[in-house]
């Protein structure tokens, strides 16, 4: 990981997981920070000639004054995909459809 720091607004939309899975909620992540995972991603499986559990990275996200651990995973339809912790949205206060400041750290 390192100390830069990328920062975008991004919008909360809903995943349904299904009959056992319930609802997720997820920031996309594409453009230039897009770009960086993309990269970072790379450059570790270079590194360890394996990939990561589904090619995610692991991140530092913050959102307002609420800072957590994460994993940025990929996807096909929405570039990249980080997850947003229901104790992240109670205490910044999102719902869905809205949109905020995120920061990562990777």
């Amino acid at each position: 990981m390192n100390d830069d720091v990328y920062r975008m607004t991004a919008t909360l939309w809903r995943w349904a997981g299904g009959a056992n899975g319930g609802d997720w909620f997820f920031a996309s992540i594409d453009s230039a920070v897009g770009e960086a995972l993309s990269a970072t991603a790379l450059m570790q499986r270079l590194e360890s000639g394996k990939r990561s559990g589904w090619g995610s990275v692991k991140v530092v996200a913050r959102v307002g004054e609420t800072e957590w651990q994460t994993s940025a995973f990929p996807s096909k339809a929405q570039g990249w995909m980080v997850p947003i912790k229901a104790a992240v949205r109670k205490a910044e206060e999102l719902t869905e459809g809205d949109a905020f400041e995120l920061s990562l750290r990777f």
